[in-house]
C-alpha cells in the first residue's frame, strides 16, 4: 500500500477546494471524504510519501485563504491489516439523510453518457439550513447557464448544492445563490473551481 494522507476540514465546500489543490499540486489520488458526524470532514488521499507531503504543504498554505482551520496527517508505511480503516461500505445517515463517504464508485461513470462531458468548472453552494438552499438552488438556475450536478448533506443542517458549466455562468451563479439564502439561513462558502480535477469529479454525481 502507498502512503496515506489525510485533510479534516470544516464543512463539504472548503473540503472539495482542498481536495482539488491537493490532487493539481502533486502526483495523489483523492480516495473520497468521509463525514465525521459533524461540519468537519476527512479527506483520503494516497501516492508516494514525497507526493503526499507535496500535497498536504499546498493545502496547509490554502487553508487559511479559505479561513480554514485544519488538521492533515501522513501514514508512511500503513500496517498490515490497515485497509479496512479506509476501504468499507458506505451508507446513508438515518440521522440526517447524507451519506457517511463521498465515493467514486457511487457514482460510477457511464462513458455512452450524454453527460459524461466534463464541466469547465463547478460552483460550490453550502449553507445552513434547506430552506436556504432550495431557495438559492432555484436562484442559481435562474440566473445563469448551469447544470445541477447534485446536492450533499453532512448533517447539522449543513447542505450543499453543486452546478456545472462554464466559468462565467457559475461564477453567476454562485453570486445569484448567496444572495438568494438572505434571512433564510447561513451561507457557509460558494466557491468556483475552473478546470476541476478528475479526482473530485469522480465523488460527484453525474
Amino acid at each position: 500500500m502507498q502512503a496515506l494522507g489525510f485533510i479534516e476540514a470544516p464543512f463539504l465546500s472548503i473540503s472539495a477546494m482542498l481536495a482539488q489543490e491537493a490532487a493539481t499540486a502533486a502526483d495523489v489520488h483523492i480516495l473520497g471524504f468521509e463525514s465525521t458526524g459533524n461540519e468537519y470532514l476527512i479527506v483520503r488521499l494516497t501516492g508516494d510519501v514525497s507526493q503526499v507531503h507535496a500535497a498536504l504543504d499546498a493545502v496547509e498554505k490554502l487553508a487559511p485563504q479559505l479561513g480554514a482551520s485544519i488538521i492533515t496527517g501522513t501514514i508512511p508505511r500503513p500496517a498490515e491489516g490497515f485497509d479496512p480503516m479506509i476501504h468499507f461500505p458506505n451508507a446513508n445517515n438515518p440521522l440526517y439523510g447524507g451519506r457517511d463517504q463521498l465515493l467514486p464508485a457511487d457514482y460510477p461513470t457511464n462513458p455512452n453518457s450524454s453527460n459524461h462531458m466534463k464541466p469547465q468548472a463547478i460552483g460550490i453552494l453550502e449553507t445552513q439550513g434547506l430552506t436556504a438552499i432550495l431557495e438559492a438552488t432555484d436562484a442559481m438556475l435562474k440566473a445563469a447557464d448551469v447544470k445541477l450536478v447534485g446536492k450533499e448533506k453532512i448533517g447539522a443542517a449543513y447542505v450543499t448544492v453543486v452546478v456545472s458549466g462554464d466559468v462565467a455562468a457559475v461564477s453567476a451563479a454562485i453570486e445569484a445563490g448567496k444572495q438568494a439564502v438572505g434571512p433564510l439561513g447561513k451561507v457557509i462558502a460558494g466557491h468556483v473551481i475552473a478546470r476541476p480535477h478528475d479526482d473530485l469529479l469522480a465523488l460527484l454525481p453525474k
